[in-house]
């Protein structure tokens, strides 16, 4: 069976609350699975896949906003979308803060949780984008020799190849070698490219 491209997952202790969701989120062709508490969500086995986080605030156990904080204590990243009939501003806020993408109280419009859900699915495709992109560039910098990882952060700074290599103790014409080898290895077509990829791998470049 293929595994679905993103998947949205919803948490509600109440049975028809839950298929009523399921029903809505597969009308716009969306895969759904559904759970009656944050055990069995923890405790079911779920594809690496894009998804989103249809969340109810009051559940059996462990409560909607105590199950986020302990998702993001064990660094699953997942959008997290808030249903609920008993909200109020307190719990709206602490839910916003630590990074919940709508907080939806009972009854709810159809299409604003449609529109909620897309929000986290986005936001989670962008995430995993940016993941991919930086082991992608991770591979490349190990290819690196020691030299050229420690010219890289003075090329990117801007540093002129005569002045890299009275930093480092050496030439300007070997300067040059190293640059055009790490341009290479990284990929990249220009310095201005190779300062994009730099900082997304959290490079800096020499204090000033």
């Amino acid at each position: 069976m293929t595994e679905p491209d993103s998947i949205v997952f919803v948490v509600d202790d109440d049975p028809s609350i839950r298929r009523a969701i399921k029903r809505l989120v597969e009308s716009v062709g969306l895969h759904v699975e559904v759970f009656g508490s944050a055990t069995e969500f923890i405790g079911s086995s779920r594809p690496d896949v894009t998804s989103c986080l249809v969340l109810d605030i009051r559940l059996p156990g462990i409560s909607g906003l105590d199950f986020q904080r302990e998702l993001i204590k064990a660094n699953y990243e997942i959008p997290t979308v808030f249903i609920t009939a008993h909200g109020d501003i307190p719990m709206t806020v602490r839910a916003m803060k630590a990074g919940a993408v709508e907080f939806l109280t009972k009854p709810f419009r159809d299409q604003d949780l449609l529109d909620a859900i897309q929000a986290g699915l986005e936001r989670d495709r962008s995430r995993r984008q940016r993941q991919a992109e930086i082991a992608f560039l991770s591979e490349r910098l190990a290819s690196l020799t020691p030299r050229e990882r420690e010219v890289l952060p003075l090329v990117v700074s801007g540093l002129p190849n005569k002045q890299i290599g009275a930093e480092i103790g050496t030439t300007e014409a070997t300067i040059k070698v190293h640059r055009s080898q790490l341009m290479k290895k990284m990929g990249a077509d220009s310095l201005p490219e190779l300062v994009r990829m730099a900082e997304k791998l959290g490079i800096p470049g020499p204090k000033q």
